[in-house]
């Protein structure tokens, strides 16, 4: 049974429709169904990057990455209350020690969990050659004596494989342990059990890995990736997107990953980036990484009914402003909520999937373009979604962080769509 609500919010998001090219202005710059609760600046323009908000509404924290790009910046973690979404505040930061000698980016991605009833949170960190720590991948805070106390508990640290972890992904596995997926400079996937790091035993810290399609390997071949259950195969799978295009492999086995679907020779795609199915698996919505590309949508069904193995076209695509680049999303079906870079926050419905439509959106940054060889890369750099209640949160580059409701959408089950309760969101209470 749908919940009222939630069916109301479908009525209102199938009658409303942006006009493709809207234009967001400084006197409007949102759609009439965003209202932005709270915004709270973080630092100086392009240090701010990708976050991740807490489920429980009881733990009412979230988490920005920060970094350095050009001469100014940070390099750790910001940690924010949102218990009052109108006023978020910043309540602790974490930053690697002496700084100004840890070279390049620092913090890029950061993900929470929960293990045997404590939270942690994984920062993942990128420095350079020449400087402190250029083989340090991630660092894990002990966060659950929040808001008073905040401890790092441990490092992990890649010998083999410098230059830190671009994107990190948590999961847990149907197995029971909670699993770090991590970009390294390899052509795969390294998996690190997060249960036994934290527990002290590094020596048992890798789980395996996930390979990029033989033929395929670069220094660094994956660039984003997403984890999730299949309920109609009961399969743990990994969607991973990098060098030549999508790969989706079933991880149940972590010792023998099965490629299951090649997305390969798409016309405008070299290199994969943030890569997201719907619950069901079916549909995929895919990112590349350069100005002008839209955001792609996938069939899988003819690949994983074995009528081919490998998909090269799309069946439909969405952007904001085809003058710009879509960056991070998040899948609610039928809703995706993307951070657009230039465009702000972002939200289109594929309940028709060979034709998506924009049904809100939100403009967190109006600057100007960047003057380097970057120039679309400022603005909402990344989108989280709190399905208890549909509290949306962005992280920009410059302006820092926003708080937002849709009209109509006051929480996400899957129960409510008829498709699997599966999201991006982990439900830790459920493997309790």
């Amino acid at each position: 049974m749908m919940n009222n609500s939630v069916r109301l919010g479908v009525c209102g998001f199938l009658l409303f429709s942006a006009p493709a090219a809207a234009q967001w202005t400084a006197d409007k710059p949102g759609s009439d169904n965003v209202t932005v609760l709270g915004h709270i600046e973080l630092g100086p323009r392009l240090s701010v990057a990708d976050m991740d908000v807490e489920q429980e509404i009881s733990r009412p924290y979230a988490y920005v990455s920060r970094m350095v790009y050009g001469d100014e910046g940070s390099k750790g973690t910001d940690i924010i209350d949102i218990s009052d979404p109108a006023n978020p505040e910043v309540i602790h930061r974490w930053r690697i020690e002496n700084e100004d000698l840890h070279l390049r980016t620092g913090g890029m991605d950061v993900k929470y969990f929960k293990w045997k009833d404590r939270y942690y949170v994984v920062q993942s960190l990128q420095f350079g050659a020449g400087g402190p720590n250029n083989d340090l991948g991630a660092v894990i805070l002990d966060v659950t004596g929040l808001p008073n106390t905040v401890t790092e508990v441990a490092r992990i640290h890649e010998p083999d494989l410098p230059g830190g972890f671009h994107n990190i992904f948590v999961y847990q596995h149907s197995n029971g342990r909670v699993l770090l997926f991590s970009t390294v400079s390899g052509p795969f996937a390294q998996v690190y059990d997060l249960g036994n790091i934290v527990e002290g035993d590094l020596e048992n810290r890798h789980s395996g890995r996930v390979p990029l399609v033989e033929g395929e390997s670069q220094r660094r071949g994956y660039h984003d990736f997403y984890v999730g259950f299949h309920e109609d195969s009961q399969q743990d799978r990994f969607y991973g997107g990098g060098r030549g295009g999508y790969f989706v492999y079933n991880v149940t086995d972590l010792d023998n990953p099965e490629l299951l679907v090649t997305l390969t020779g798409i016309n405008g795609v070299r290199s994969g980036h943030t890569f997201t199915p719907t619950p069901d698996g079916r549909y995929v919505i895919a990112e590349t990484e350069y100005r002008y590309a839209p955001l792609r949508i996938f069939d899988l069904k003819p690949a994983l009914d074995g009528t081919t193995s490998n998909i090269r076209s799309p069946i439909g695509a969405w952007t904001a402003d085809w003058r710009n680049l879509v960056h991070n999303h998040e899948v609610r079906w039928p809703l995706v909520f993307v951070s657009g870079y230039l465009d702000g926050l972002q939200v289109f419905t594929m309940m028709d999937p060979r034709n998506p439509s924009t049904v809100a959106y939100y403009d967190t940054y109006l600057g100007p373009e960047n003057t380097d060889r970057y120039p679309v890369f400022n603005g909402a750099f990344g989108v989280d979604v709190r399905n208890a209640d549909g509290l949306i949160t962005v992280s920009d580059m410059s302006t820092g962080f926003w708080t937002f409701r849709l009209e109509g959408f006051s929480g996400w089950h899957g129960d409510d769509w008829g498709v699997p309760n599966v999201s991006s969101a982990q439900d830790w209470s459920s493997f309790e």
